[in-house]
């Protein structure tokens, strides 16, 4: 049966110590952090997951990452993550964020990745693994 579209998640955390600036702001670079703790959650829940692509010989390396901040998360917040898969004909993975603290917008984003096969060679065809979670969530 065909997952609702469109495909996203929704992942809780909390900001950590370590992840603060002097002033307990979060660093910049820890929100593509948090796109990665939400793709994870996001292959967990629909079922697609790194360890499917490694045991095919297949690595999806980020080759675009996009980040606009809104407002600060600081130490201790609550926020949720939303993870919302794009579907492409291409070979590639596309994902769009948005964090969200007591449903404010804080900050939206997205990646892209690409298929490498064991040669580090980027694959211009989608890998037949994918193709079927494609097929399994009803995007094909």
């Amino acid at each position: 049966m065909p997952e609702a579209f469109p495909l996203k998640t929704r992942t809780t955390l909390r900001v950590r110590f370590h992840e603060c600036d002097p002033l307990q702001i979060v660093w910049h670079g820890n929100y593509l952090k948090y796109f990665e703790e939400g793709r994870e959650d996001f292959g967990r829940k629909h079922g697609i997951s790194y360890h499917d692509a490694q045991s095919k010989g297949i690595a999806m390396p980020i080759v675009r990452s996009v980040c606009e901040h809104k407002l600060p998360l600081k130490y201790g917040d609550i926020f949720e993550v939303e993870s919302t898969y794009i579907d492409s004909g291409a070979a590639k993975i596309l994902f769009q964020y948005k964090i969200f603290k007591d449903e404010k917008l804080v900050c939206t984003g997205e990646t892209m990745q690409v298929f490498l096969n064991d040669k580090g060679e980027m694959l211009l065809s989608i890998p037949p693994f994918f193709l079927d979670w494609k097929q399994k969530t009803g995007l094909l």
